[in-house]
């Protein structure tokens, strides 16, 4: 019997884990475990480690986080247990067990001031509780396993979960007009897209560790990312952009978090699809 390589994937009924699953029935030489909430409690961090060592992965691909920005303002324990103290244990279980680590960060480590595509090495910055406990996650991953690969990603969208262009394309239908803030920059991530990269490192012969950024191509803002999803779903609503000023969340949120893709193209040669063409995809799934 061929011993098949275990893959653990948390967080697996997000957009991501999701996205992973689908592709994961072409990839059937790996053994694939999907866990969410009920299977692996991320929280209970003694457990963790015990579940770790009976599913005993080859592969850890971590999906799971607190990712609702403005609850984590009022829920900043969860958000570190979940994005930080979580992710400390499945580094160090990683490293004692010779098992591959991906980890899944956030452009919002970056306060937003910049004025040019982020590359790995900008200095990180954090303005919200997400942004800081993602930052603190990263930070103790590579601290308990330098061999890590950590996959910086944006604007995350999917034909799973709840996400911007579901909100959006259920408004569009609903109401003759909204508003939507047009002075935050950066690029949106079709899940997919982002899974099948992941698919690419993990099966890549060459494992470099280390900090890697993934996004579609494009530099906009959520206000024309709005306005290419009224152009694909065909809505007849009239789109208008306001500033974050008249939007306020109790979460502030970066005004610039492009981030440059040249590391993951070079190193594991890793197409990024431009985002319309991913938008596209996305609604004919």
């Amino acid at each position: 019997m061929i011993h098949k390589e275990k893959i653990l994937v948390t967080g697996s009924k997000g957009q991501l884990g999701s996205e992973l699953a689908v592709l994961s029935k072409n990839y059937n030489q790996f053994e694939w475990f999907f866990t969410d909430r009920d299977e692996l409690d991320l929280c209970d961090l003694v457990a963790l480690e015990t579940k770790l060592t009976t599913i005993s992965p080859q592969f850890i691909i971590n999906c799971a986080a607190h990712t609702a920005v403005d609850r984590a303002e009022s829920e900043r324990e969860l958000s570190d247990v979940l994005n930080h103290q979580a992710v400390a244990v499945l580094a160090k279980w990683s490293q004692v067990n010779d098992c591959k680590l991906i980890h899944v960060s956030t452009d919002y480590v970056f306060d937003g001031t910049a004025a040019t595509a982020l590359t790995e090495t900008a200095p990180t910055n954090p303005i919200n509780v997400y942004g800081m406990t993602k930052l603190a996650g990263e930070k103790a991953c590579l601290q308990e396993n330098p061999n890590s690969i950590i996959i910086r990603t944006s604007w995350v969208y999917s034909s799973f979960g709840n996400n911007f262009v579901k909100t959006m394309s259920r408004l569009m239908q609903e109401r003759d007009s909204l508003n939507v803030v047009n002075d935050q920059i950066g690029s949106p991530t079709y899940a997919a897209d982002l899974a099948q990269a992941i698919i690419i490192i993990l099966t890549h012969d060459n494992w470099q560790a280390g900090i890697y950024n993934f996004s579609n191509e494009g530099e906009i803002s959520w206000y024309e990312f709005a306005l290419a999803i009224k152009e694909i779903g065909g809505f007849d609503c009239e789109i208008s952009g306001i500033s974050s000023s008249a939007y306020p969340t109790p979460a502030k949120r970066p005004q610039y978090s492009l981030l440059d893709k040249t590391k993951i193209k070079d190193t594991f040669e890793v197409v990024v699809p431009k985002y319309k063409q991913s938008l596209e995809k996305m609604f004919n799934v």
